[in-house]
């Protein structure tokens, strides 16, 4: 049994590698095709007719906008679910093994300044061992590997006595709502792993965020009577250094087995500052719009608390601000944290195929990111884990990239993962 075992992943290990031109190929096509959030429908025809060419019979399932209502803390303002979507391919197994569910989402960010990129964001170009374009790395590339892992076991031959499901979600990038459709719509599996690219690391944990708006108030005047106005900047400048105080404190108290080495961990944010209208003029308000991080265990209403609080205490000291206190708003989808142990029968599993294929055991760690993950976690109560070739560190950025060696290795482990998970027929 332990010799047949070994020839089969050794024969799941050279097709992965002879077929590098197809796994390649496929990467290539979901590059080219554009598929900024909101716009991934083109994309989905690709991935329908992948699907279906290794064997899966392919589903398509979208969430309504009055199904996605309850959840609107988690989505946000989204308001266009229908037209969007989630193309999920099914693959049913002989029946006695466990089922397990794939996800990747196809949508990307946009690609910002092409001529801050050295290869053309759509061109999916290939330079040595190196793959350029947008989404190469999140994470068309994730999606590739499951494909590629799938074909692997079609052309072998391989059967499987557990279901596996195979989700490709649209919206990950601004609300997560192609993730909510599939759960909602009910599919559901005994665990569920995400290709995220996380450097073939093995990850049981996600951050969270909270997302909020802050207006300051202040008091118009001509720049040449400025001591008779109140400048919404400057009194918007103790509250920064108060959350500014705050991530301090956070970064070096919040504790969590996964997080301890992560960088901005609970990082705060302030990512959109708007005020004044005429450079002559005393800015009269402050709009301020940033993000809360947060880890594993941490839940949104002590978070919102904290933020306020602080807040209110850097305001005690000022007159104005006692009388006009600033408004804080939470605004867009939040991310609510979510991990599985690392003991979990998926933890491990994941573990020991990776070893299988590399060696070696995979690193273990939290990402300080949000991802899809939660939504299987906390909301359909699966188990689910993330792990897939590329840096998140390329990713929304010019001369986004992924290796082609680690989407192999990533393919590899996919498919070994199926087999020792879902157990094979005969």
């Amino acid at each position: 049994m332990v010799r047949q075992e070994a020839r089969i992943y050794e024969n799941i290990r050279r097709t992965v590698r002879a077929r590098r031109k197809e796994t390649v190929r496929l990467l290539q096509d979901l590059v080219r095709v554009p598929s900024v959030s909101g716009e991934e429908s083109a994309v989905q025809e690709v991935v329908e007719d992948a699907f279906s060419g290794c064997g899966l019979a392919v589903e398509r399932c979208e969430a309504t906008a009055e199904q996605i209502a309850p959840y609107a803390e988690h989505v946000g303002n989204e308001t266009r679910p229908e037209g969007r979507p989630n193309i999920i391919g099914v693959r049913a197994g002989s029946g006695g093994g466990r089922s397990l569910l794939l996800n990747g989402h196809v949508d990307t960010v946009s690609n910002g300044d092409p001529g801050a990129w050295s290869h053309p964001p759509l061109s999916g170009e290939v330079v040595g061992d190196l793959l350029y374009g947008r989404g190469a790395c999140d994470m068309k590339a994730g999606l590739a590997t499951i494909i590629a892992a799938l074909e692997a076991l079609k052309v072998l031959g391989i059967g499987l006595r557990g279901d596996v499901t195979a989700a490709a979600t649209v919206g990950e990038e601004d609300t997560g709502v192609g993730a909510l459709a599939t759960v909602l719509a009910g599919y559901r599996a005994d665990a569920a792993l995400i290709t995220e690219p996380t450097r073939l690391r093995l990850v049981p944990a996600q951050a969270g965020s909270l997302v909020f708006r802050l207006t300051v108030t202040g008091s118009a005047v001509h720049a040449s009577a400025r001591h008779r106005g109140v400048s919404a900047f400057e009194k918007f400048l103790p509250i920064f250094e108060a959350l500014r105080e705050l991530e301090h404190e956070r970064s070096a108290t919040v504790r969590h087995p996964l997080y301890d080495g992560v960088e901005d961990k609970v990082a705060i944010n302030f990512g959109v500052v708007r005020t004044g209208e005429w450079a002559i003029t005393v800015p009269e308000k402050l709009v301020a719009e940033g993000r809360v991080g947060l880890i594993p265990g941490e839940e949104f209403g002590p978070s919102r608390s904290m933020v306020q609080d602080r807040i209110t205490e850097a305001t005690k000291g000022d007159p104005w601000l006692r009388e006009h206190p600033p408004e804080l708003e939470w605004i867009g989808g939040q991310s609510v944290p979510a991990e599985v142990p690392v003991d979990s029968p998926i933890c491990l599993a994941v573990s020991r195929a990776h070893e299988r294929v590399t060696g070696l055991k995979p690193e273990i760690e939290g990402v300080a990111y949000g991802a899809d993950m939660r939504f299987f976690v906390r909301f359909a109560g699966m188990p689910c884990v993330m792990y897939g070739a590329g840096d998140i560190g390329w990713a929304h950025g010019p001369d986004e990239h992924v290796s082609i060696p680690e989407v192999l290795t990533a393919t590899e482990t996919i498919a070994c993962l199926l087999v020792a998970w879902c157990g094979m027929t005969g």
